[in-house]
């Protein structure tokens, strides 16, 4: 399972509105078919591994990150059905598609052609791997990564504004690995104004998975605008990477929309410079406690990034 998860990941943030599948297909203990769900959504990932293994299907186990789908598409036939098909022996399965046409009926009918079906191991991980096809079910929005590159002392810039750069190459590289993850990038009006960023992918091989730029602005109207953190209900794809600035960070956690927080820290202080973040309507102390878990930390060159989700 850990391998479909890895699997998985190569194509997070370009599958939507499927979700990024990874499936692993073994056979005495030998790898026989590996698949991922291709970007824009097709072929899944168990009829790329299906088609990989071959004959050698027949008595199998498919490790697979999410129930196989139920239902045929025009874009092509139901992955339980080609499970069924090729005859396999067991399918294990991370989680329950959400998916209605789906929902459980995707195991039922493996269960009924006789497939052995185990599901939980490895959901923890799916779950987080699949984070922005399971909000855009659940929540009816995309789940939502803020980034903040802060000195030591919490600030973005100096009082004159000077941001460039608080974070080293290897951190900034990593950001632009990030971006490539997502359909869409969003930051504040401020900061275009100031900054005109780029907001693209830089990383040699990755250019062209440079997401889609939104600025958040409650006063301009155009292409590319959204007026407050709630619209983004309406945009495309099920990913939004928010870069700031701290008036923009301070609205999505005040709306309570950010899901994911990267937290990028250099070893330098900077004393009364701008903060990353301005108020976010907490009143109470108390409040403030229990809602963020640490899930990774590690150090990118002389910085050290922690990765944030929401306890919900």
């Amino acid at each position: 399972m850990a391998a479909a998860l890895t699997l998985a990941e190569r194509t997070r943030g370009r599958t939507a509105p499927n979700p990024n599948v990874g499936c692993v297909i073994v056979k005495a203990g030998r790898v026989i078919g590996r698949g991922w769900t291709t970007a824009g959504g097709r072929p899944h990932a168990e009829a790329t591994a299906l088609a990989q293994a071959g004959e050698e299907s027949r008595g199998a186990t498919c490790y697979v990150t999410l129930e196989p789908c139920a239902h045929v598409s025009p874009r092509g036939p139901a992955c339980s059905d080609l499970l069924v098909a090729a005859g396999v022996a067991r399918v294990v399965g991370a989680i329950e598609d959400p998916d209605p046409r789906t929902a459980g009926a995707g195991f039922a009918r493996l269960r009924s052609a006789g497939i052995a079906v185990d599901v939980g191991p490895g959901g923890t991980d799916a779950r987080r791997t699949m984070a922005g096809f399971l909000t855009r079910r659940t929540l009816g929005r995309p789940f939502v990564t803020l980034k903040l590159a802060t000195s030591l002392d919490g600030m973005i810039a100096t009082a004159s504004g000077q941001s460039r750069w608080i974070t080293g190459p290897e951190a900034r590289a990593h950001v632009h690995l990030e971006r490539s993850r997502h359909e869409a990038i969003l930051v504040g009006r401020g900061t275009w104004d100031a900054d005109a960023p780029k907001l693209d992918v830089r990383l040699p091989g990755l250019e062209e998975r440079s997401p889609r730029r939104y600025i958040l602005s409650a006063t301009a109207i155009g292409d590319g605008i959204i007026a407050s953190p709630d619209a983004i209900r309406d945009l495309p794809g099920d990913h939004l990477f928010v870069e700031g600035g701290a008036a923009t960070a301070a609205a999505f956690l005040r709306a309570d929309l950010v899901d994911r927080l990267l937290l990028y820290r250099a070893q330098i202080l900077i004393g009364g410079g701008r903060p990353a973040v301005t108020d976010i309507g907490l009143t109470y102390l108390g409040d403030a406690h229990g809602r963020w878990r640490l899930t990774d930390a590690r150090a990118l060159g002389s910085d050290r990034l922690e990765v944030y989700e929401r306890a919900r």
